[in-house]
């Protein structure tokens, strides 16, 4: 080893390990593929409260995987030490929705697959998982679960309103029944027919029913 081994750094050889043209085309489409799954996350998107920084988060996911994985690709050495630099990474953000892990997962598998320079397989794919998840995500069920708020004045106007459920809904269940001097408050789990909600107005103009509402909810979250 001479004296100016000793100075000689790695650094500027691993320049030009990856090509400008490489590096130009997967960071635009990686953008691009990014911008395709926040358009779909915002199209499919069922919370209650939208977060667009979420949306940008998938962008800039996708591209910072995209430039992870190119240089993992160029050099054996850098991708061992990679993975252990990632390894320690803790995240606490906490996941509200659970389709949301599906997009992060997207976004961090169409990354890697652009950066290991399989195109066909990140646009086809991506395409193909976008279709899907638009037509189960907003696919309107009249299954779907609903509550129905019904204040009556009495037994009997109760036993009307529940005659006019039983025939109107696919199913109806008491969920809850609270009773005071001249007014009974029922609270149903009821499932719709055909979407149908025009029962609710019909329960309205029965003798003795006060007020009835009608609240769509995800069964996931009320028992």
């Amino acid at each position: 080893m001479t004296f100016s081994d000793i100075f000689k750094s790695g650094f500027l050889e691993n320049v030009a390990s990856v090509s400008f043209l490489d590096m130009a085309l997967a960071l635009v489409l990686s953008f691009g593929l990014g911008v395709f799954i926040f358009l779909v996350y915002k199209k499919t998107y069922q919370g209650v409260m939208y977060s667009s920084s979420f949306g940008v988060t998938l962008i800039a996911l996708t591209m910072i995987t995209t430039l992870v994985i190119l240089a993992v690709t160029s050099n054996v050495v850098l991708s061992l030490g990679m993975v252990g630099a990632l390894s320690i990474v803790r995240f606490r953000t906490a996941i509200k929705e659970p389709l949301d892990i599906a997009f992060l997962f997207w976004s961090i598998a169409a990354g890697i697959v652009l950066a290991a320079g399989m195109i066909p397989l990140a646009v086809i794919g991506s395409v193909i998982i976008g279709v899907i998840l638009l037509i189960f995500v907003n696919r309107k069920s009249s299954a779907d679960p609903y509550i129905v708020v019904l204040r009556c004045d009495g037994p009997e106007s109760e036993a009307r309103a529940m005659d006019l459920l039983r025939n109107s809904t696919q199913v109806s269940r008491v969920k809850s029944k609270t009773v005071q001097k001249g007014s009974v408050e029922l609270d149903l789990d009821v499932r719709l027919k055909d979407a149908d909600t025009g029962f609710i107005n019909a329960l309205t103009q029965l003798p003795g029913v006060d007020s009835a509402v009608l609240v769509s909810y995800n069964g996931e979250y009320m028992g």
